[in-house]
């Protein structure tokens, strides 16, 4: 499985720096879509590493990144190219329809 990035303050810019999009998913341990989201962004990891860098940002450790994205609720998945934002994903939805939407903007 490809790697996923823990973002916070520390490794927001170098995330952000990469060639390809990057996805972040905003996400906290205590919320039950997420916990159904997260294993479905590990899964598209792989399968679409080398495509898209994906990063975990949890919004109770990183409520400055969450409001500077403007995250309302979560899980809330962001897809930035070239450090912008081009679309954002709210709430939880299955496999296909995630990784189809994700895949439009690779």
């Amino acid at each position: 499985m490809a790697a996923i990035t823990e973002v916070n303050v520390s490794t927001i810019d170098e995330l952000l720096s990469n060639d390809l999009p990057v996805l972040i998913d905003f996400w906290a341990p205590w919320c039950g879509p997420c916990r159904m989201v997260s294993p479905i962004v590990d899964e598209l990891a792989g399968e679409l590493d080398g495509r898209l860098v994906i990063g975990k940002c949890n919004v109770d450790e990183n409520q400055d990144l969450a409001m500077k994205y403007g995250v309302m609720s979560i899980p809330t998945l962001v897809i930035l190219k070239g450090g912008a934002e081009v679309t954002r994903i709210v709430g939880a939805k299955p496999k296909v329809a995630l990784k189809a939407e994700i895949e439009s903007y690779l």
